[in-house]
């Protein structure tokens, strides 16, 4: 009985007539009838919404000590505009996988839990071809004794070498320098022939014999390299850190002495070289190495110099 009333007064809401001549009922199960069609719309729009702007997230089990709010797993969450492809490349990639490494390692600040790492926000992803070759990311770090966050913004590029060439010729000894155009300090900088690692191998002296190579436009032999930052000790894991505070770059710094012809020297000044596909426009310089020191702001330089002066004085560099 009560289907065949609630039918009918459906058919009078579609009736053509005036609201008038509806009849009461029919007016109330009218709005009643729109009432539920427009909450149920709401709420169906609202969890549509929710679901398309709900960030990409993926938890992370640390191997750290076990303490109250430290054994949680570790959210990885990407930030507006990063697609999923971006996030899992992130993810999967040795710069993302390193950092955190360093970060359980027996020197790492996670190592003896005094410090908790809650989560990692995912905010920009730089793709060398198919390699992720600069990541950012905000890393959610306290300090377990004062409750206090620790700076944790991160711009990771990994590994790097260096190469602090210095020929002799007739009684002088000369170092050798790329000029590039460095958009970042908006400046062109002189600086040591230098690369970052292309593969997750660490061949960090092969890489630094191939970046001379394309940088310089000369060959030098593996055997003749000697690495300056393996003098340091142990503990500091055999890197330098330029800048330690917002990137977590690590660079192994050679050395690489020859003799060569004055001639070698005039032909290197001032030469074009570099993959200039790739957008590396180098021109070489050549100068008195007893001028290096004042002759560039490249903190590479002025670190293998440091090593360099120090590994003499204390007869480590080989005859």
């Amino acid at each position: 009985m009560m289907t065949i009333k609630l039918l009918h007064c459906l058919r009078l809401c579609s009736s053509p007539r005036a609201p008038s001549a509806l009849h009461p009922l029919s007016q109330k199960v009218r709005y009643s009838f729109s009432s539920l069609l427009h909450r149920r719309r709401i709420r169906i729009c609202t969890k549509m919404s929710a679901e398309e702007h709900s960030p990409l997230s993926h938890p992370i089990s640390l191997a750290v000590p076990a303490r109250e709010g430290i054994g949680e797993p570790l959210q990885i969450i990407a930030a507006p505009g990063i697609t999923q492809n971006e996030f899992r490349d992130a993810i999967e990639s040795s710069l993302f996988k390193q950092w955190l490494k360093n970060m359980q390692s027996e020197t790492g600040i996670l190592a003896q839990g005094d410090m908790s790492l809650k989560s990692v926000l995912i905010q920009g992803v730089d793709m060398f071809g198919k390699r992720v070759g600069f990541l950012k990311f905000k890393a959610d770090v306290i300090d377990m004794k004062t409750g206090k966050k620790v700076p944790g913004i991160v711009f990771s590029r990994g590994p790097a070498v260096a190469v602090l060439i210095l020929l002799d010729s007739e009684g002088e000894t000369y170092a050798v320098l790329t000029e590039q155009a460095r958009v970042p300090v908006g400046r062109l900088v002189l600086e040591l022939p230098a690369g970052m690692l292309d593969d997750d191998k660490g061949d960090f002296v092969g890489t630094a014999v191939r970046e001379v190579e394309e940088e310089i436009g000369i060959h030098l032999n593996v055997e003749d390299m000697v690495n300056l930052t393996a003098f340091l000790d142990p503990s500091t894991g055999s890197r330098v850190f330029p800048s330690p505070g917002g990137c977590d770059e690590e660079i192994s710094l050679f050395l690489y002495r020859g003799h060569v012809n004055l001639e070698v020297i005039t032909a290197l000044q001032g030469k074009e070289t570099g993959l200039r596909d790739h957008g590396e426009l180098i021109k070489v310089h050549v100068v008195p190495y007893k001028k290096l020191w004042r002759a560039t702001p490249d903190a590479k330089a002025l670190m293998a110099i440091a090593l360099y002066e120090m590994a003499k004085r204390g007869g480590l560099l080989p005859s």
